[in-house]
């Protein structure tokens, strides 16, 4: 759905300057600060044998991307508002520490989190954030899922005995979870799903469910499909890397000169 012609797409691996300004702002970070941050302590929690530096950094990498380009706006999830909070962080310190003639350097980007579908569940444990590495492939739905896989981890989802279509956090966190998921995938609001299934049981929602779903993932899945059976997309993310580099050197330059790492003209 994105116009390469109004839009940069590009893989973030292919502009180096993110991991340059990474260390930049690694300079500035604190222990404690990404040693607070939730998704490292769960993450971390899951797997001790794996604690390494690129999990408890990845927070400064994450705020170099979205600084590279002075960003005013970055839509997210609600899982990763705490990691734009730290970017904000960022933002404020440099700017304090490092801006001229009261110009500042970078950008304060604002945050983005949709009233509906910011935080999806687990399909299985619907109190814990629905992952894609996820041992239990149940638990999740990946966007190129076959219709049929997705018909069947939907009508396998965790509900509860009542089977009555409501919308409680705490008591019915399952059918919570699809409420909130249904409403993302076709744009109507909780309360009007839950008026619509009033009566209905557990059955017929899900099967609606799942062709909701289906039908918002069907295109995507076709388009897919016909871009990797084509050299468009290599031409579109060569052209989008290119110009990332463009806007991300600039801003990358300016941050070195402002800390002294800018190369210094001989005369």
């Amino acid at each position: 759905g994105l116009d390469p012609e109004k839009n940069t797409i590009f893989i973030q691996s292919h502009v180096k300057e993110h991991v340059e300004l990474m260390w930049v702002l690694n300079t500035m970070t604190y222990m404690g600060e990404l040693s607070r941050m939730t998704q490292f302590k769960d993450k971390s929690q899951k797997s001790e044998a794996n604690q390494n530096a690129g999990l408890f950094t990845y927070p400064v990498l994450m705020a170099a991307d979205i600084l590279l380009y002075q960003t005013d706006l970055v839509p997210v999830g609600d899982d990763q508002k705490q990691h734009l909070e730290l970017t904000r962080d960022f933002v404020e310190r440099f700017n304090k520490r490092y801006a001229q003639k009261n110009q500042e350097i970078l950008t304060m980007p604002e945050v983005k989190i949709a009233e509906q579908g910011s935080r999806i569940m687990s399909l299985q444990e619907p109190t814990k954030k629905m992952n894609k590495s996820d041992t239990n492939v149940k638990g999740f739905i990946s966007m190129l899922d076959e219709p049929a896989v997705i018909r069947k981890k939907i009508r396998s989802a965790v509900t509860d005995s009542t089977g009555v279509i409501e919308y409680n956090k705490e008591e019915k966190p399952g059918i919570t979870n699809l409420l909130n998921i249904y409403s993302a995938a076709t744009g109507q609001t909780v309360e009007e799903l839950v008026q619509a299934y009033e009566g209905k049981g557990y059955g017929d929602f899900k099967a609606d469910l799942a062709e909701a779903v289906v039908a918002l993932l069907e295109p995507i899945q076709v388009r897919y499909q016909e871009l990797l059976a084509s050299e468009e997309l290599d031409m579109i993310l060569d052209e989008g890397a290119e110009n990332a580099r463009q806007v991300a050197n600039k801003t990358l330059q300016r941050m070195k000169n402002a800390v002294g790492l800018g190369r210094k003209v001989r005369r």
